[in-house]
């Protein structure tokens, strides 16, 4: 018996308007994470100048709560300073949402290792370090959801 899941205004509203959907080419960063229990894939695209995440843009395959973390996480970030951006969690893109399902928690977790891959891509790129952050993970399943 399958249940049914409850998913708040602001859930359904990414997940039918999704914003920031797209590739950036040549983009300053760009990190993947998946999920190999569930499946779930997401790509996150960087647009990084003078320190500051000028765009960002997603693709995502997966569920409809996968779909709307990547558009928040996206939103979220754009404006901020690549320090700022790294400290953007799974828990502010669930508060942002206004909370999703326990067995979709997965999927925030998802957003917040897709920002850090992209920001570890464009360390990278640069050769620069940036103060806490960690070499990525490209499956969730490496990270404990009690972050």
């Amino acid at each position: 018996m399958s249940q049914v899941l409850e998913y708040s205004e602001k859930v359904m509203d990414h997940f039918n308007n999704p914003r920031n959907v797209g590739e950036i080419e040549n983009a300053s960063g760009v990190g993947t994470v998946g999920n190999a229990k569930c499946g779930d894939i997401m790509r996150i695209y960087l647009d990084i100048q003078d320190n500051v995440v000028k765009d960002a843009k997603f693709k995502t395959f997966g569920c409809g709560a996968a779909v709307a973390t990547s558009s928040m996480a996206t939103e979220l970030i754009i404006g901020k300073t690549v320090e700022e951006a790294l400290q953007i969690t799974n828990k502010a893109v669930m508060e942002a949402l206004d909370g999703l399902p326990p067995v979709k928690v997965h999927c925030s977790l998802l957003a917040e290792e897709a920002i850090h891959a992209a920001l570890w891509d464009y360390a990278q790129k640069n050769h620069i370090v940036i103060p806490g952050l960690k070499p990525p993970v490209k499956d969730i399943e490496e990270v404990s959801e009690e972050k």
